[in-house]
């Protein structure tokens, strides 16, 4: 069965003031992460904590390399990595006690989503903030 979007989940998610750890976000303008997590930050209010390869610092925030290297509670990972490698970034996530994993457009893996909801995980796959934020009014 194909993971479904709980909109009250998206809601939740997006309107409470959260940490959202943004992996794949590095600091080439160039990615779509950069402006989503800045709408983030600047539209939403959440806290963000970039996770990328290089560890990064983008919008004057500390990067990271790993998720287990963020310090503190992390709410949401939001992940900006293609479906092959998103699995072990939902595993990650489940390992360091996230909230919630977030899956960006086009990053759908049915098996990690079903992963990350059994270790009671709120899960959004195949969607962006930037798009479901506005949509709600938000």
């Amino acid at each position: 069965m194909a993971h479904q979007n709980d909109p009250d989940v998206i809601e939740r998610l997006l309107t409470g003031h959260g940490r959202w750890a943004v992996v794949g976000l590095s600091s080439n303008p160039r990615r779509v992460a950069v402006g989503v997590s800045r709408y983030l930050m600047d539209g939403l209010g959440m806290e963000i904590v970039p996770v990328s390869l290089k560890g990064d610092d983008v919008h004057g925030q500390q990067g990271y390399t790993r998720l287990s290297d963020v310090p503190g509670q992390i709410d949401v990972v939001d992940c900006f990595v293609n479906s092959e490698k998103v699995g072990a970034v939902v595993d990650q996530a489940i390992e360091v006690g996230a909230r919630a994993v977030w899956l960006q457009l086009g990053v759908i893996d049915e098996a990690a989503a079903q992963r990350a909801s059994d270790a009671g995980l709120d899960v959004v796959m195949d969607a962006c903030p930037a798009i479901e934020g506005p949509a709600l009014g938000l």
